[in-house]
């Protein structure tokens, strides 16, 4: 059963449905950006209480990790039944130590979404209540203060205790609304609510959102780049891709040959006989970008309805069963092949910056300068590029390669997905950047060539739209103001 997103009226926004089993990429970026409102669907809620039920009847009459015993290096020893109620709200006081800046409100509410829906898969034995307090809390624009580090890849156990405390009364709200009632949490609720990686998971979902779509942004720029430099179609034809048929590739030359209104099988040019690579690899390195992301949702749409607590409690079987289920290999390393193959991408648009400064590809002066002597035109664009890319390839460090050893050496290994999503948002404004200079450049030299792409195509609404908000004096001067500009554009491209 999916998710479902149900419209309830013009003046408000619409409902998304958690059921623990269907949550889309698309809906954990709705609800964090508050234009959904979430409710748990119904039989998710009875999962949920019968999970709840049963794992209180299996830690009362047997020894279960985090309920009737201690966690980490301390699970052999005994919780005793008089010390149980208060050892949920201790080990949740002692757990919620994550450190750094107070993460923003979006990835918070990302967070708490994932948690939510997680929970609705019926195998963490928490209390129902707490489900209804994050939904509310999500709804009514309430969020827990949470600190940025505290995960090393093997559950978010810091900011989810935070989150935990919160709901709790003992940890500060943020935000306008007013936060749920406390939950009287025991130990039978800390370790379940916090045996996740629901704000790496969230964090992920936010920076395959972003990137995807400046992506498919930067395709667009990419062809106003060739019309500035009367580059060619051929690269994009579709014998070339049928004879080597990557799916990314293969869908990144189809929407190419849309974008320009390319017929399949293209007339080679008259011109050179072919374009620098920055035109001519559009498909070959946009196209693993594009399965690296479809990669990546795969991962995300698996573990955001996934009952991944450890010990996962199974109602039907009357068992508790104690795994690894939380150990976030395959999400840290698709988060690092993703940030490679973006990084791919940017370095391409530098390269089509490059050109686009050289007269012999635009007929125009050195840096798409005016006519004044020795002017500079976009010459330092390069440089800002070039910077803003040494950062994604700072990003872009493979996390996986992290290792720790932890808890008196119980706890051997880490995968540092954490880290791998927190480098993946960051990469996001360098990306921008990067191939926001390009499309300052792209749209001067077709205003200096005096070329309109035609408007009926979607090169040529991208250029209608960029050519509107983009400043048009040609005279040396900063151009700052116009890199954020066409950078903040970027998204409006593929509306």
């Amino acid at each position: 059963m999916l998710s479902q997103t149900v419209s309830a009226s013009s003046a408000t926004p619409p409902v998304v449905v958690l059921d623990g089993h269907g949550l889309p990429v698309a809906d954990v970026v709705r609800l964090a950006e508050a234009s959904a409102h979430p409710v748990p669907g119904n039989d998710a809620m009875k999962r949920v209480e019968e999970s709840w039920n049963a794992a209180r009847e299996i830690a009362a009459w047997g020894r279960v990790y985090g309920r009737s015993t201690g966690v980490g290096a301390n699970r052999s020893e005994d919780v005793p039944t008089e010390a149980a109620a208060d050892h949920g709200l201790r080990l949740l006081r002692s757990h919620a130590g994550a450190i750094g800046d107070e993460l923003p409100e979006r990835e918070v509410r990302a967070m708490l979404t994932v948690r939510a829906n997680q929970i609705l898969a019926g195998g963490a034995g928490l209390r129902p209540t707490v489900v209804t307090a994050l939904c509310e809390a999500l709804a009514n624009g309430s969020h827990p203060a949470v600190n940025e580090h505290g995960s090393v890849g093997t559950g978010d156990i810091a900011p989810l205790a935070q989150m935990g405390l919160a709901l709790a009364g003992e940890h500060p709200w943020r935000g306008k609304g007013t936060p749920p009632a406390a939950q009287p949490l025991d130990n039978n609720d800390a370790l379940a609510l916090i045996s996740s990686n629901a704000l790496t998971l969230g964090q992920s979902a936010l920076a395959l959102h972003e990137l995807r779509t400046l992506l498919a942004a930067t395709q667009l720029v990419a062809a106003l780049s060739l019309l500035a430099v009367d580059g060619s179609y051929e690269a994009y034809a579709l014998p070339v891709h049928e004879a080597r048929h990557h799916k990314g590739s293969y869908d990144v030359a189809a929407r190419m040959r849309e974008i320009f209104g390319a017929p399949d099988r293209p007339t080679p040019p008259l011109g050179r006989i072919q374009d620098p690579y920055g035109f001519r690899c559009v498909p070959q390195i946009h196209g693993p970008a594009q399965d690296a992301a479809d990669a990546l949702e795969d991962v995300l749409t698996v573990e955001i309805n996934a009952a991944a607590e450890n010990p996962l409690i199974c109602a039907e079987d009357m068992a508790a069963y104690h795994h690894g289920g939380f150990y976030m290999a395959q999400l840290a390393l698709t988060l690092d092949h993703f940030r490679l193959a973006v990084t791919q991408v940017a370095r391409l648009s530098t390269s089509r910056l490059s050109t686009l400064n050289e007269p012999a590809y635009t007929r125009l002066r050195p840096f798409l300068a005016d006519g004044e002597p020795g002017a500079s035109g976009v010459m330092i664009l390069e440089y800002a590029a070039g910077g803003a890319l040494a950062d994604l390839r700072a990003f872009s460090a493979p996390a996986s390669l992290g290792h720790a050893v932890l808890s008196r050496g119980v706890e051997e290994q880490a995968s540092f997905a954490s880290l791998a999503a927190r480098q993946t948002l960051r990469a996001c404004a360098a990306y921008r950047q990067v191939v926001g200079c390009e499309l300052v450049a792209a749209v001067r030299a077709l205003r200096l060539r005096d070329h309109r792409p035609d408007p009926t195509l979607p090169v040529g609404r991208a250029f209608e739209l960029a050519d509107a908000e983009l400043e048009s004096d040609l005279a040396d001067r900063p151009l700052t103001a116009d890199v954020e500009r066409a950078a903040a554009l970027l998204e409006r491209f593929v509306e």
